[in-house]
């Protein structure tokens, strides 16, 4: 697609300089349109210079109008209406003194009188003053609507913007309380090197997670490398009873999601399927391109909802109505709400057999599209190794 070598400027960005370019462009207009109809009907080219003295005339005028109507648009309408009946009604009398006088000097062999000429220009300049006056008015007050309507939408995006950033904020001491609960655990058994390996691991899960911002958005990718970040402190408790999988597309991948929208699925999967099961459970996460949209799919391997405390503590759908007890999941249904409105999808599928899935279905979009405000897609890694580089110092004591 070609690319313009400059950017279009809107016409009523400087609504001063949009005033005077309409001002003159209108008034030449007419001057020209009544010289054309005078010479048409047989009259000199000195008519030209007629109609350049009446059309200043009516320039004049309607720039004291537009002085007068300025300082009464925003009034009271009573105010507003009767001081421009007023003004109008005051400047038609003039404009046709002023043009009858003219006309009359121009056409001083002929018998009309002055009041007759006046008669006789009040409802052509009433026509045209009182168009300029409509004009003017219907123009401001589209201007006006125009800028509440943006002061609407600045205000509702400020909103929106701080309704998700409490959302993505409620995360950072839902996940904090039950890492720091494990590292509890960990000293409390006098395990001071998984603990303190774990430490090190959660420093780095939140100098990353910090960098980023609370309302924006990173692709697949980027959420992807935060989860590992986030699974390698939780396999330091579960080790090989944790299992993951993770199936990403390429086209996946460059997609953009809210930052932080999949680790509290992550964290419920943890919490419910592998903590809770001896031989702990398998967690995969696929994200597919499906037409415009972009589907992810979080599920486990654990009991599901066969477990009484898992069945109270997830959301159901109960009579088509979404219940919620929890933060994570509640949080996610949340964020997706206030980042696509009704345009998204968040389903949760428990087979009978055990398991349990999260769909997420959002609009498709790319980093151009909506820049993602997060690290660059080789920061997690590199922040990953750096990470792994700390801990085997440590152990090795130096």
């Amino acid at each position: 697609m070609a690319v313009l070598p400059f950017r279009p400027t809107p016409f009523f960005e400087n609504k001063n300089r949009a005033f005077w370019n309409l001002q003159f462009a209108g008034w030449a207009g007419a001057v020209v349109l009544r010289s054309i109809q005078g010479i048409s009907n047989g009259q000199s080219a000195s008519y030209i210079i007629l109609m350049l003295i009446v059309g200043v005339t009516g320039f004049s005028i309607s720039t004291v109008l537009s002085v007068i109507y300025r300082k009464v648009i925003n009034r009271s309408p009573l105010v507003t209406w009767g001081v421009t009946a007023a003004a109008l009604a005051a400047a038609v009398v003039t404009y046709a003194v002023v043009e009858a006088w003219v006309v009359g000097l121009y056409f001083s062999d002929r018998e009309a009188t002055l009041t007759q000429l006046v008669l006789l220009y009040l409802f052509f300049d009433f026509s045209l003053l009182g168009a300029w006056t409509g004009l003017y008015y219907a123009i401001n007050f589209f201007l006006q609507v125009e800028e509440q309507n943006d002061r609407l939408l600045r205000l509702e995006a400020q909103a929106t913007s701080a309704q998700l950033a409490m959302l993505r904020y409620q995360l950072n001491p839902h996940f904090l309380f039950n890492t720091l609960n494990s590292i509890s655990t960990l000293v409390l058994l006098k395990q001071t090197e998984p603990a303190n390996a774990m430490l090190t691991r959660l420093s780095g899960f939140l100098r990353h997670t910090l960098i980023s911002e609370p309302g924006g958005k990173v692709t697949v990718a980027q959420e992807v490398e935060t989860l590992k970040l986030y699974l390698d402190i939780e396999r330091m408790r579960f080790e090989e009873r944790l299992r993951t999988e993770f199936d990403i597309s390429p086209e996946a991948s460059k997609s953009v999601l809210p930052s932080l929208l999949l680790q509290p699925l992550v964290e419920n999967a943890i919490k419910y399927a592998v903590s809770p099961q001896e031989e702990g459970a398998r967690i995969s996460l696929s994200a597919q391109l499906v037409g415009p949209r972009l589907r992810i799919t979080v599920s486990d391997t654990g009991p599901g909802l066969q477990r009484p405390e898992t069945r109270a503590s997830l959301p159901l759908a109960l009579a088509g109505k979404p219940v919620s007890t929890g933060v994570g999941l509640a949080n996610i249904r949340d964020r997706l709400q206030q980042a696509y409105g009704d345009d998204h999808l968040f389903e949760i599928r428990t087979p009978d057999d055990g398991g349990f899935t999260v769909v997420i279905e959002i609009p498709h979009e790319t980093a151009l599209d909506d820049a993602a405000t997060a690290l660059p897609p080789a920061a997690a890694p590199v922040l990953h190794a750096n990470v792994e580089s700390l801990d085997a110092h440590r152990a090795t004591g130096s």
